[in-house]
């Protein structure tokens, strides 16, 4: 494999050449191509090292203690869940929410110490579905996702606005401030407890707020 450093500005091309992929850097990127020849056409080629791109990725995803009951796993992982917790499994590669922000893990602590078993649990912008998911590893009875993105993984696409009032024991959101600012009437609305997370206190720390 040989790679070569090139003017971001040529990225259509080096894509059309066929190149096997691409590093951005600030205002310029290193191509890998399979032959000289090609790279040879973008500047002076340098012989690459081989790199096992997948474990390189994989290996970034290393397991995750979360609070006092939550093993965070990706998939493709092998180590044992530590005696007393629930394995947490989540792909990296799904849509918002890895489990890796202090804003998630905020919320998971938060729900080992609200949501009882055979609690109703909504998850408001549900993203990859690691609350919901954390919801009934906890023993919740009903779990519910919504998000309006319909990549999500969720049960209707949505938001906490089409919900019944008072349908629900626990809601759970981990967006933004300026969102949930304008939902927390629906909020405290529809559910009797709210755990809330996406945003900073006046420190500039991510938080959770419970109430």
């Amino acid at each position: 494999m040989f790679k070569v450093d090139v003017d971001i500005d040529l990225l259509a091309d080096l894509y059309e050449a066929g190149t096997l992929g691409l590093i951005e850097h600030d205002g310029w990127v290193e191509a890998f191509f399979d032959d000289r020849e090609t790279a040879a056409q973008f500047g002076e080629p340098c012989e690459a090292p081989d790199v096992d791109w997948v474990q390189q990725t994989q290996d970034a995803w290393p397991p995750l203690p979360v609070g006092e009951k939550f093993f965070l796993v990706a998939p493709w992982r092998t180590e044992p869940t530590p005696a007393g917790r629930f394995r947490l499994e989540i792909n990296p590669g799904q849509q918002c929410g890895t489990g890796q922000h202090p804003c998630t893990q905020k919320c998971l602590e938060a729900m080992e110490r609200i949501v009882k078993p055979g609690n109703s649990v909504l998850d408001v912008g549900s993203g990859s579905g690691i609350l919901s998911i954390a919801a009934k590893l906890l023993g919740a009875g009903r779990v519910v996702a919504c998000d309006i993105d319909p990549e999500a993984s969720l049960d209707f696409v949505g938001s906490i606005d089409a919900v019944r009032s008072n349908s629900f024991d626990v809601v759970v959101a981990n967006i933004n401030e300026d969102v949930i600012g304008r939902m927390r009437p629906d909020f405290e609305r529809v559910a009797t407890r709210r755990i809330l997370s996406g945003f900073q206190d006046e420190e500039g720390e991510w938080t959770c707020i419970v109430f």
